[in-house]
C-alpha cells in the first residue's frame, strides 16, 4: 500500500445522504470503503459511480447493528487496506410511530441500527486511528436529536445518543489527533423522507422554503471530515434553518 493513500469508511452508503458523503470524499482524493445492509443493486451503481471518479472503492455487505458481523468484516478491511483516515457513521432507519403504540422491536431495531452500530464500528477504527496518531470520524444525527418529534421517540432518543457519543470521543480522543463531530439534518430529500405526510406544512418553517438534498449534508460532512481541522466535538445542523 502506498502511504499517500488516504481511505474513507461511509456506513450505510449505498443511497442516499451516505452515498453523497461517499462521493463527496472521493472528489477530495479519498479511496472509498462504504457498506449497506441489503440493496446490491444500489451498492454497485455506488460503486461505479466512485470509480469513475478514479477513486479505490469497494463494497461490503453485512449488518453494522449485529457487533460479531462488523468485528468480523471491520477485521477484513483494516487488514486489506492498513489505515482508515475517516470515518462516517451514516447507517440508520426509522420505525416511525406515537410512543404509546411504540413496539419493543420499533424501539431497538432504531436503537440498535443508528446508535449501537456506531459503538460497534467505531471502536475499532477508534483503535486503528489511535496507532496512526491521525483520524476524522464524522456521526450522521439528526435535528429530532436536539429538539424531539412526535411519533419519533426510538430515532430522537438514537440521534441525541449519537450526539453524547461525539461530544465524549471528542474529548477522549483530541490528544491523540482523533476529532470527532456530528452533522444534523433536517428534513433532506431521500428515501427516508419521499413518503413524508404534510410536506408543504413543514416547508413553511423551514427559512430557506426547500427540503435539503443530500449533497447539502455531505458538503458538511467533507468539512467536518477534511477541511476543519481545529473543529472537535461539534453538531452542525444543516437544515436550512428550521430551527433557528
Amino acid at each position: 500500500m502506498e502511504n499517500d493513500k488516504k481511505y474513507a469508511l461511509v456506513t450505510g452508503a449505498s443511497r442516499g445522504i451516505g452515498k453523497a458523503c461517499a462521493i463527496e470524499l472521493a472528489k477530495a482524493g479519498y479511496n472509498i470503503i462504504i457498506t449497506y445492509a441489503g440493496n446490491t443493486e444500489a451498492a454497485n451503481q455506488t460503486i461505479a459511480e466512485l470509480k469513475a471518479l478514479n477513486v479505490e472503492a469497494e463494497a461490503y455487505k453485512f449488518d453494522v447493528s449485529n457487533s460479531q458481523e462488523v468485528e468480523q468484516n471491520i477485521s477484513q478491511i483494516i487488514e486489506k487496506y492498513g489505515r482508515i483516515d475517516v470515518l462516517v457513521n451514516n447507517a440508520g432507519i426509522t420505525r416511525d410511530d406515537l410512543f404509546i403504540r411504540m413496539t419493543d422491536d420499533k424501539w431497538l431495531d432504531v436503537i440498535n441500527t443508528n446508535l449501537n452500530s456506531a459503538f460497534y464500528v467505531t471502536k475499532p477504527v477508534v483503535k486503528l486511528m489511535m496507532k496512526q496518531r491521525f483520524g476524522s470520524i464524522v456521526n450522521t444525527t439528526s435535528v429530532v436529536g436536539v429538539y424531539g418529534n412526535i411519533g419519533q421517540a426510538n430515532y430522537s432518543s438514537a440521534k441525541a445518543g449519537l450526539i453524547g457519543f461525539t461530544k465524549s470521543l471528542a474529548k477522549e480522543l483530541g490528544a491523540r489527533n482523533i476529532r470527532v463531530n456530528a452533522v444534523a439534518p433536517g428534513f433532506i430529500a431521500t428515501d427516508m423522507t419521499k413518503d413524508l405526510k404534510n410536506a408543504d406544512e413543514y416547508l413553511k418553517l423551514i427559512s430557506l422554503r426547500r427540503m435539503g438534498e443530500a449533497s447539502d449534508v455531505a458538503s458538511a460532512v467533507k468539512f467536518l471530515a477534511v477541511d476543519a481541522s481545529y473543529v472537535t466535538g461539534q453538531v452542525l445542523e444543516v437544515d436550512g434553518g428550521l430551527v433557528i
